[in-house]
């Protein structure tokens, strides 16, 4: 394969990661991950170096527009962000001392429990009030349709920011921005509409990935001939997604965010248990 048709195939594959991570609130990273490990068998970690980057990007990209229709819950995201960003530094220092193989079984692992997670019967809370929520404003309202808003208050919260540890500690060791921990966190946790919890995802996974794409790049694992045409995929594919996510139902984001990861864990479990990544 040629250098010219093997970024033409990534940058292809990356807009179409791009497109599910801002639609699910995922962050793209966990398309590209398997995609560029299993499709094109890059090194593990140069995958993850590579997708950092472009997680970078769909945070970038969608997250401004969500902000502007008033999906996005700024409080919310800037508070559990400094959870995510300390996890995010020790999980990128975990993931140069762990085999590439354990790593790729933990994603799958990971992305399993999330499909279970999302799968289950929950929902945003609209009557029950939680001290901290009130105390720290982070109740809020979104858009459900032309000039109406639907409001919603956020419970849990100690828990939800203890998750949010642990999803920054995935970060850096999966290079997946850990978007579905963040949006199964605060929609099964933290009880925030999913509209909301994935859009507010969309809006920290930049910050949270930027903390441990520094480690990835001082032990030479970001390569720029990689790192390109997936951040110029995935970059549009990320604009596209936050637009067609506005007049999406939150029914069928939960489909097609159960059925990626499911495929995707299977076959991340799978290689690694067979040592092919």
């Amino acid at each position: 394969m040629t250098q010219l048709l093997f970024s033409g195939l990534v940058l292809a594959g990356s807009l179409l990661g791009g497109m599910l991570g801002s639609l699910t609130g995922l962050g793209g990273g966990v398309v590209i991950v398997p995609m560029l490990a299993l499709l094109f068998h890059v090194n593990l970690r140069y995958a993850i170096g590579a997708s950092l980057i472009s997680v970078i990007a769909t945070s970038s990209g969608s997250a401004a527009a969500y902000v502007r229709e008033g999906f996005s819950n700024m409080r919310i995201g800037m508070f559990l962000e400094i959870a995510t960003t300390v996890g995010a530094i020790c999980g990128a220092w975990l993931a140069t001392r762990v085999p590439t193989a354990g790593i790729s079984i933990v994603f799958g692992v990971i992305l399993l429990y999330s499909v279970y997670l999302s799968l289950r019967k929950h929902g945003g809370s609209l009557v029950a009030h939680d001290p901290w929520s009130d105390r720290l404003k982070m109740n809020g309202v979104y858009p459900t349709g032309p000039g109406e808003k639907r409001e919603y208050s956020v419970t849990h919260i100690p828990a939800g920011f203890a998750t949010m540890f642990g999803a920054g500690t995935l970060s850096g060791l999966l290079g997946i921005g850990s978007g579905a921990v963040k949006v199964l966190a605060m929609d099964s946790i933290m009880r925030v509409p999913f509209k909301v919890s994935t859009t507010t995802s969309n809006f920290m996974i930049g910050v949270t990935a930027a903390a441990s794409a520094g480690i990835y790049l001082r032990e030479g694992y970001i390569i720029p001939a990689l790192a390109a045409p997936v951040l110029l995929g995935i970059l549009p594919g990320s604009l596209l997604g936050a637009k067609l996510l506005v007049k999406s139902q939150s029914k069928s984001l939960r489909v097609v965010f159960a059925a990626v990861i499911l495929v995707l864990a299977i076959e991340m479990i799978y290689n690694g248990w067979a040592g092919r990544v």
